[in-house]
Parts: C-alpha cells; sequence; structure tokens
C-alpha cells in the first residue's frame, strides 16, 4: 500500500530511521528526481532537485491499517500523511510507474513529465535559458515552436526540462 508523506528535508535521514525502527527494513521510498543545470556565478551547474518538492511515497503492506499510521504520526521528520491515499492506490502506482519509465540510467528524470499544449506558458529548468518563461506556438513530435519574450525559435524536446507555470 503506498502513501504519501510530507516530510522536513532537514530531517529526511531521521524520517527513515525511524521508519526501520518502527515497520522493519520492508518498506520502499520512492522520491522522483530531475538533475537541472542552473547559472551560478556566471558557471553553468548542476542541481539535484526533488519534482515533488517535500513529499515523498512511501511502500509497506500494513499502510492499509489505520493503527499503523496513527502509530507513525509523530516520527522525527514526519510532518503528515497526505489524506486519501487509500482511495487512490491506482493513480499513485500509474504516477510512479510514468516516473520510473523516464528515469535514465542513474535514476533521474531526463524527460518531460508533463504533457506540452499549445499556447501554453511554460518555465525552463534546464539549458542557457533556466527560469526563462515560454509560450508554445506549434507542437511537432520531436520539437516545439516557441516564443520567448519577441524571439521565435525552435528547440527540441528531448534536451531540455521544463514545467507548465
Amino acid at each position: 500500500m503506498w502513501t504519501i508523506i510530507k516530510f522536513d528535508p532537514k530531517k529526511i535521514n531521521m524520517l527513515k530511521e525511524d521508519l526501520k525502527k518502527k515497520l522493519g527494513s520492508d518498506f520502499i521510498i520512492y522520491s522522483p528526481k530531475s538533475l537541472i543545470q542552473q547559472y551560478k556565478s556566471n558557471k553553468l551547474i548542476n542541481k539535484e532537485i526533488n519534482l515533488l518538492g517535500n513529499y515523498i511515497f512511501c511502500y509497506h503492506d500494513k499502510f492499509n491499517d489505520n493503527k499503523t499510521i496513527l502509530g507513525l504520526k509523530y516520527l522525527r521528520g514526519l510532518k503528515y500523511f497526505l489524506n486519501g491515499f487509500l482511495n487512490n492506490q491506482t493513480e499513485i502506482k500509474f504516477f510512479i510507474d510514468k516516473c520510473k519509465n523516464l528515469e535514465n540510467e542513474k535514476g533521474f528524470i531526463n524527460k518531460n513529465l508533463y504533457e506540452t499544449h499549445l499556447n501554453q506558458y511554460y518555465k525552463f529548468k534546464s539549458g542557457p535559458f533556466v527560469e526563462e518563461i515560454f509560450k508554445t506556438i506549434d507542437l511537432q513530435r520531436n520539437k516545439i515552436d516557441i516564443l520567448l519574450g519577441n524571439i521565435r525559435t525552435t528547440i527540441k524536446t528531448k534536451n531540455f526540462l521544463y514545467s507548465p507555470i
């Protein structure tokens, strides 16, 4: 049974230790990550980001029992369990499978997780235009015509990561 946990990023290691003490070592934690490029002091650096922010997926067979969730309520580093995970298991599994299919050999999602729509605004997450906003003009199979400010250009979808605004 998958659950969604909001955690304190500074205390993630304590949370994992406490989960191991309470549940044993047969739980699974999944957090989809992406490697983005950013400019810092005129240098292009790689930065690892968690796509879900302060949320992670956690799997254990005992999560279908409400007593187990109540017993884990006060773990160090845990803010809360997201409500409704029992009713949304198929959607959670679908999302996790989609993320795992998009991962490269290093475990990072290297393709866009989001569907691209015409005439929508997006923000670059990698490449030389990091944090720049663009509008999609035309969608093709492997390319997108975009409007970046007043400049119209074409980019390859596999070379850049971007997210909707």
